[in-house]
């Protein structure tokens, strides 16, 4: 094994580590099963944020047969509800123990730090072609030392090459800075993040709710959630509104119909996402994007005036100011719960539309120069998950993450960051299916690491993220979350051939064009 600079810990040797088993872990796994993983759970579960970040109302955005593997069909794939976060986990339990991953599950086993001990110079660009060489070189190029059951000794162990499946979501939440004096220790109530509201059962919950002053911080799909909670918490005369403070506005959506016609009519075909650039498209595909441009624009137009019809946005100044595709091309669209506005024309549900806010001693002020008391005080404002994977990964790497200007990372195939070495990434980059985008990218990583298909130099590749990175940046003013959702089966085409796989993969030119693209397409074709 290679040299390193630290005191040399006792080691358990094994080819490839996987970190994290939520959807991608799991996924992950199932595809490298012919290595025998070893797989590191911080928690006493699979299921990731579907059983860590839930809470007690959370349900999937999509129908059961849009979020399901390719070769474990949901048994109820055709009930038209959406399934809880309860369901979801049973699902992904269930396809563990159908394919017998959960022997390589390390449980309640949190990964504390990782150590490079492979060859200096690795991500130097040039040289090589910029290539790392075989994924796994026959010895150890990664140490991870692994704390089990909160016991203060660590236990490290040496790997070929690691998965990295931890995600953007959970763990470390993101707190909005204030200026001196009006932060959060000036507050006489309660202020807590929304992971810590997920980790209360529905009793605790609701004790922390009703007959509260609550103020919710975001209009995102966590914090539109949490506002019902609060509102059904607080029927009756006894009951106090909920207060949802919102900075930027998103387009919602009451279901996966728009006037009457199907949604993935309009984003999720070959057809449909013929209006949308891609990467790596010719002058002639270039040419037609610009000439189909007010074609595009007025399918946005289209769903925007049924969205406005449909809901009550104007009359609660809910309205954005940018158009629905901007929301739909950086993964931000959410499905609103059914009795959302109904408790808003209540009067359960109140908004308050600030730049910005900061606390005083009995609730918070904005900047309009008012103020409003509050009880409790609940951040639905994301998560860093930058800062989750910084907090494990050794130098130089950990400053390769935001190695791009934009402070995107920059991930071949969603998968490889092309300057960290014998290392892959699961799960970050987002799309409208994320359990299917995780499968595929799986699959193309198994095929990576059996060297059926080599890299390009990590020039060629840093080209093609650079290339996708500029792509989100015209059509989404929120490009930095990095959604592929407008040029998905694009992603899934290239993916796919350099597999080499078949890229088209319905039965019929009439499917290619019409028909959306979901995981089902990907089962045992080559």
């Amino acid at each position: 094994m290679a040299e390193n600079h630290y005191e040399n810990p006792p080691l358990t040797i094994s080819k490839i580590g996987i970190i994290g088993a939520g959807v991608s872990g799991i996924a992950a796994a199932k595809q490298l099963y012919h290595h025998n993983p070893v797989v590191f759970e911080a928690s006493d579960s699979i299921g990731g944020v579907w059983r860590t970040c839930a809470y007690n109302s959370t349900k999937l955005q999509s129908a059961r047969k849009d979020y399901e593997f390719s070769d474990f069909p949901w048994p109820n794939r055709d009930d038209p509800s959406f399934p809880t976060h309860v369901e979801i986990v049973d699902y992904l339990e269930s396809y563990a123990k159908h394919f017998d991953v959960l022997k390589f599950v390390k449980f309640n086993s949190k990964v504390m730090e990782l150590r490079f001990v492979g060859q200096q110079g690795t991500t130097q660009l040039g040289g090589n072609g910029g290539a790392y060489g075989s994924p796994l070189p026959g010895h150890p190029v990664w140490q991870i030392a692994v704390q089990t059951n909160g016991s203060q000794n660590l236990q490290w162990y040496a790997f070929e090459f690691v998965v990295v499946c931890i995600g953007k979501y959970g763990d470390i939440p993101k707190i909005p800075s204030f200026p001196h004096n009006k932060g959060p220790e000036m507050f006489q109530g309660e202020v807590l993040h929304s992971i810590d509201y997920c980790k209360l059962d529905k009793d605790a919950a609701s004790q922390l709710l009703k007959g509260k002053k609550v103020a919710v911080i975001g209009f995102k799909k966590s914090a539109i959630d949490l506002a019902v909670e609060c509102a059904e918490a607080n029927q009756g005369p006894e009951g106090q509104p909920c207060t949802m403070v919102v900075r930027t506005l998103h387009w919602t959506v009451p279901h996966y119909s728009v006037w009457g016609l199907p949604f993935f009519l309009f984003y999720s075909t070959r057809a449909s996402q013929f209006l949308h650039e891609k990467p790596n498209q010719s002058f002639l595909r270039t040419m037609l994007c610009y000439l189909l441009s007010p074609l595009r624009r007025g399918v946005s137009k289209f769903i925007e005036s049924y969205l406005l019809w449909k809901l009550p946005l104007l009359k609660y100044s809910l309205k954005p100011d940018h158009p629905f595709e901007e929301d739909y091309a950086s993964c931000q669209m959410a499905i609103m719960p059914e009795n959302f506005f109904t408790e808003a024309d209540k009067g359960n549900i109140v908004f308050k539309r600030s730049s910005n806010w900061w606390f005083w001693k009995e609730g918070i002020e904005f900047d309009d120069n008012t103020k409003m008391k509050a009880d409790v005080v609940i951040l639905a404002t994301g998560y860093d998950g930058k800062k989750k994977l910084k907090t494990i990964l050794p130098d130089p790497f950990r400053s390769l993450i935001e190695y791009h200007p934009s402070g995107i990372m920059p991930l071949y195939r969603g998968t490889i960051h092309p300057l960290i070495p014998n290392m892959a990434f699961v799960g970050y980059i987002e799309s409208v299916a994320n359990l299917h985008t995780s499968e595929l990218r799986s699959m193309w990583l198994a095929r990576y690491v059996d060297e059926k298909f080599k890299l390009p130099s990590a020039e060629n590749m840093l080209e093609q993220i650079y290339k996708e990175m500029a792509v989100s940046r015209r059509i989404t003013r929120f490009y930095k979350r990095h959604c592929i959702s407008t040029f998905s089966i694009n992603h899934g085409d290239e993916i796919c051939e350099e597999m080499g796989w078949n890229s088209w993969r319905k039965r019929s030119w009439f499917a290619e064009a019409f028909s959306p693209y979901g995981s089902q397409d990907y089962r045992l074709k080559n």
